[in-house]
């Protein structure tokens, strides 16, 4: 009798988690193996009767390209500077509407709706405030009544990664702020209390309550807003093209424009493959750095 019980709870859960791992392995799983497959192949798409294979002629090659560590450049100063303010945006963001007030709610759902709203629409909303005619752009014309020169933003190569680094930071907090308030939410209120009864003042509070409190918290906000920094695509395709001289082309990017736009497979498979590898390395050593001991 037990082993038949045991026998029908070992098939309830393989038919309830089947069906997320047959989507794992259609989505994630295959795609991977097939890109690595590939990568070792010179294929063009326009022409899929000539697959040959080349070994590691396209690695060879990407080594030398100079556009593809431009891209890898370009997506590391993106992460290094996007992840920690938008981590920061999102834990100021959550603790300032983390207060049982009347109206409260009203705020939450307005510095969330970004992240519900297609990225696509945000870019091109951001492309109006950036616009350098100052009589059009709206950031420009308040740079002109403040009496400063208006900026080319997305036109200029020292301006137009950080453009997009404040628009994107700007997009995402809202979510990354959902998660802090559930941690914020978990730590208990008598803390807070007790640290009050003893003289403890809002800052004092925060650095030694609130932040510890939300350590595990900001580690797991930390690797999903690096892995989808790294993943930068939607925003410099609609707002620059990659521009201006390549510095807003990101690795994602880079593969689609070799992948899509110039047909050459098998190299836009080798470079996905590098950069898969450099996600899942990065990712491992953030998560060492931030390892609890």
């Amino acid at each position: 009798m037990t082993k038949k019980s045991f026998s029908t709870q070992q098939l309830s859960g393989y038919l309830m988690t089947g069906p997320a791992v047959i989507l794992l392995m259609a989505f994630l799983i295959i795609p991977i193996i097939l890109t690595i497959y590939f990568s070792f192949f010179t294929y063009q798409v326009m022409r899929p009767d000539n697959i040959i294979f080349s070994g590691l002629k396209n690695y060879s090659k990407l080594f030398k390209d100079k556009n593809f560590w431009q891209g890898l450049q370009n997506t590391v100063y993106f992460t290094l500077l996007v992840v920690p303010f938008q981590t920061s945006l999102a834990l100021a963001l959550a603790v300032l509407v983390s207060a049982r007030k009347k109206g409260v709610s009203v705020f939450r759902t307005m510095y969330f709706s970004p992240q519900v709203t297609s990225m696509v629409v945000i870019a091109i909303l951001w492309i109006i405030l950036y616009n350098s005619n100052p009589s059009s752009g709206l950031i420009n014309a308040l740079l002109v009544k403040l009496g400063m020169k208006p900026i080319n933003f997305l036109n200029d190569p020292k301006t137009a990664m950080n453009a997009i680094i404040f628009m994107s930071a700007w997009q995402g907090a809202g979510y990354q702020m959902m998660i802090f308030l559930a941690g914020l939410n978990g730590i208990p209120s008598d803390q807070y209390e007790a640290a009050s009864v003893d003289g403890a003042n809002k800052v004092q509070q925060f650095l030694f309550i609130t932040l510890p409190g939300l350590a595990n918290t900001i580690k797991y906000v930390l690797m999903i807003t690096l892995i989808q920094a790294m993943k930068l695509f939607t925003q410099p395709y609609i707002m620059t093209h990659g521009g201006p001289q390549n510095r807003t082309k990101t690795l994602v990017y880079y593969i689609y424009e070799q992948g899509f736009q110039k047909g050459n497979f098998g190299y836009a498979c080798a470079v996905a493959a590098i950069f898969f590898f450099i996600v899942v390395g990065l990712s491992m050593i953030v998560k060492k750095l931030t390892k609890t001991n």
